[in-house]
């Protein structure tokens, strides 16, 4: 990488470069916050479906 960032440095883009490391960083933290919020859709799931698992193993008894 350092080559590549010593070209870009050497013709003067260095606006470019930083617009390039900001999209690769932002675009990182989204990749990372789509991950999480499968997660916590995948557990909210789980939780779920063991409401309804409890739900109708003790909800037989209702008078």
């Amino acid at each position: 990488m350092s080559a590549i960032t010593e070209s870009v440095i050497s013709r003067g883009d260095l606006a470019h470069l930083a617009l390039f490391l900001w999209a690769s960083g932002a675009s990182a933290l989204l990749v990372h916050a789509f991950r999480e919020i499968a997660a916590a859709n995948r557990r909210f799931d789980a939780f779920v479906r063991e409401l309804a698992r409890f739900n109708n193993r003790h909800g037989e008894h209702d008078p």
